[in-house]
């Protein structure tokens, strides 16, 4: 094994595993595999107020059923939060981090323009220090007035000016939960994760996760974000968008629909093949330059 490639699968159990996550885990595994890496599997269950009874037990069996193996135990982000809160006190005592007293219609009032995330740009009301009698909801991290650049593998060069683009951003919510941007910065560093292949809805994250990992000084990992797969729309498939859950007794022939959609020459009667007869295909096959290098694609109808 190639103790130097860790990547991971980070799945969110907010309902089961439905194509375009089967995409982004194949990517992911293959990337690693193929590179004698390690492949570890965390459940990014932070967010409580988005998690269904029962999905991460689905998306597991639902792993396995497909043949994917994980090096070591599964980490679950809803034991990790002694960690994100040390996380904040360090950015606290670097005086990176301040409390926000916003609440969003405040933040959608005096917001210019839209996030790079789709979000409202926050205006930095808060940044100078509380106003009185107002008390903190949220935790923000300060941004710099540069841009962070890097390489995609995939997407090629990235860059995003940070406080044009994002403006300082929460790592604490006013719920109490620390955001994904803290929680997945703070797990990569703890599972010295050094590839990160995932999807491109969340290249304009990346940014921000790199700034994150400056404050904290953690090591920076290799990027590949993968086309999404759509509806005919345009959206991105999701529970919101009603994509269907993946079928364990139709593994195999998903399996080659997610090689063919990240543009592997599948040959048709793989389709018929077992499970470990598709990966042993995959693993002998597996061609990083072939991915498509668009960020989103609707996918083919299976067959």
């Amino acid at each position: 094994m190639n103790s130097v490639y860790r990547g991971r699968f980070a799945p969110s159990p907010t309902g089961p595993l439905h194509f375009g996550s089967l995409v982004a885990a194949v990517g992911s595994y293959l990337d690693a595999r193929t590179q004698g890496g390690a492949w570890l599997l965390r459940m990014e269950d932070v967010d409580t107020t988005r998690n269904v009874p029962g999905a991460a037990d689905s998306i597991l069996a639902t792993l396995e059923a497909f043949g994917f193996a994980w090096d070591g135990p599964v980490l679950w982000q809803s034991t990790r939060l002694e960690a994100y809160a040390a996380a904040l006190e360090q950015l606290k005592t670097a005086g990176l981090a301040y409390p926000c007293a916003c609440s969003r219609k405040e933040i959608a009032d005096s917001a210019t323009r839209p996030a790079a995330d789709g979000g409202m740009l926050y205006s930095g009301t808060c940044r100078a220090g509380l106003a009185p009698g107002r008390a903190a909801r949220a935790w923000r991290l300060r941004v710099e007035n540069a841009a962070i650049s890097f390489v995609d593998r995939v997407q090629g060069r990235q860059e995003q000016q940070l406080a044009r683009d994002v403006g300082d951003f929460v790592l604490r919510r006013a719920d109490g939960l620390f955001a994904y941007q803290l929680a997945v910065t703070v797990d990569d560093d703890f599972q010295g994760i050094s590839d990160i292949v995932r999807g491109a809805d969340l290249l304009a994250s990346t940014p921000r996760q790199i700034w994150l990992q400056r404050c904290l000084g953690f090591a920076t990992p290799a990027y590949a974000h993968l086309p999404v797969a759509s509806n005919a729309a345009g959206e991105k498939l999701s529970k919101q968008t009603l994509a269907p859950a993946l079928d364990s007794a139709t593994a195999a022939a998903s399996l080659c629909a997610a090689l063919r959609f990240l543009g592997q020459p599948v040959p048709a009667e793989l389709a018929r093949a077992s499970v470990p007869e598709v990966w042993a295909w995959a693993f002998a096959h597996w061609s990083f330059a072939a991915l498509p290098r668009t960020p989103s694609i609707v996918p083919a109808a299976p067959g």
